[in-house]
């Protein structure tokens, strides 16, 4: 019996999707930055949008939800979401913005900072590690996501 000829698929095997590989990636990182991040009991949004707060109010004074959702690239009703839910935790507070009625500044706890530190360097370490069979093409596997990003 011959076989039929399907030209469904560009690609003859797999590996030649870049779309398919990085979901792959994406999946097999996501599972083992979950493992990582379970002892602080915090999800892989929550860790972003603390971890972000934190960068932003040290790089710039005020933290607004939208300045969040724009840098995390998270929209912005998720942002308010996991926000309200680190709100509960005590690890974040979130006020009326002194000019703008429509906004609201966030700012870390004492918690919130607490557990953001211990984090950080966890995650740094795990991605150290993930990444570090690249060796130096790191430094381009970056410049390539960010080319991406930038598509947006």
């Amino acid at each position: 019996m011959s076989k039929s000829i399907d030209n469904t698929f560009s690609v003859e095997k797999p590996e030649e999707s870049s779309g398919f590989l990085l979901w792959q990636v994406t999946n097999l990182w996501q599972r083992q930055i979950k493992k990582a991040l379970e002892p602080y009991g915090l999800t892989h949004s929550q860790f972003v949008l603390l971890a972000s707060i934190h960068w932003l109010s040290v790089h710039q004074q005020e933290v607004t939800q939208i300045v969040l959702s724009n840098h995390t690239k998270i929209d912005p009703m998720t942002t308010s979401t996991v926000l309200r839910t680190l709100q509960q935790k005590g690890f974040i507070q979130r006020q009326e913005h002194l000019t703008d009625t429509r906004a609201k500044t966030v700012g870390l706890t004492e918690e919130g900072k607490e557990i953001i530190k211990k984090a950080v360097i966890t995650v740094e370490k795990f991605d150290t590690e993930f990444f570090s069979i690249l060796g130096n093409k790191t430094t381009e596997l970056n410049k390539n996501l960010i080319t991406l990003l930038g598509q947006q």
